[in-house]
């Protein structure tokens, strides 16, 4: 389970956050507060794992909270103001959620906390999952074949209707598997981002961005949607060298 901490300084926002978190099966709330210090005073005799924080809040905001813990969990933001979404990527957030937001926005951010746990987990002796050790390999159906894919391979995967495309280096053909694009995100690691609702790209295989395009080789260029760009743009923000 991950014991979170809900701040937010509008009682229905609130209510509504707690509420979402109640309905994904590996969050646990610890606390729910009204304000950065009250959050602060809580974590002073408690711990979590992550916190789901507003940014705009009379007193102290939550950006200049984060910052001002020493040893701070996890972060997810969530706020009405989408100027909030580079800086917040700048201090290390795992997810950013522009309100008004739904149970499937927070669900995503949910995973990303799961997957960032997990990948920050100490290794140990023991077998990770069901007596066999972890790795970064895939299994997936397609005709009437289970192939086995290393992740990192992955140079994006391309959804259509109920199957998707999964393109690997150095083959000429995809595997075509019936699967969610859903499905499939919550079983990538942070290396791969969505930039588009029928696209997921393996931000390490990007060559080039160019206008509202990701090529990812000169027969390749793929659209970046509206709904995705601003978190595409953020990642660009922290990555760009230059003027």
């Amino acid at each position: 389970m991950i014991r979170c901490l809900a701040i937010d300084d509008e009682p229905l926002a609130l209510q509504q956050l707690v509420a979402y978190i109640g309905k994904v099966p590996f969050l646990q709330l610890a606390a729910q507060c009204q304000s950065a210090l009250e959050a602060r005073a809580f974590l002073e005799h408690d711990t979590v794992d992550a916190i789901f924080c507003d940014i705009n809040m009379p007193d102290l905001n939550g950006m200049d909270f984060v910052k001002s813990l020493a040893v701070p969990p996890l972060v997810v933001f969530t706020t009405a103001y989408s100027e909030y979404a580079v800086e917040g990527f700048r201090v290390n957030a795992v997810d950013y959620i522009l309100k008004p937001f739904g149970l499937q926005d927070l669900q995503r951010a949910a995973n990303r906390l799961k997957e960032r746990l997990d990948s920050n987990a100490p290794v140990v002796s023991s077998p990770a999952v069901g007596g066999f050790p972890a790795d970064n390999t895939l299994f997936l159906k397609t005709d009437y074949r289970i192939v086995k894919v290393n992740v990192a391979d992955i140079r994006y995967i391309e959804g259509m209707s109920e199957y998707l495309k999964v393109w690997i280096e150095g083959e000429a053909k995809p595997i075509i598997t019936l699967l969610s694009m859903k499905k499939m995100e919550e079983h990538l690691p942070d290396c791969f981002m969505r930039i588009h609702r029928s696209y997921i790209v393996n931000l390490t295989k990007i060559q080039e961005v160019k206008k509202k395009r990701v090529i990812m080789d000169k027969d390749t260029n793929l659209p970046i949607g509206e709904q995705y760009n601003e978190t595409f743009q953020a990642y660009l923000a922290i990555k760009f060298l230059g003027k």
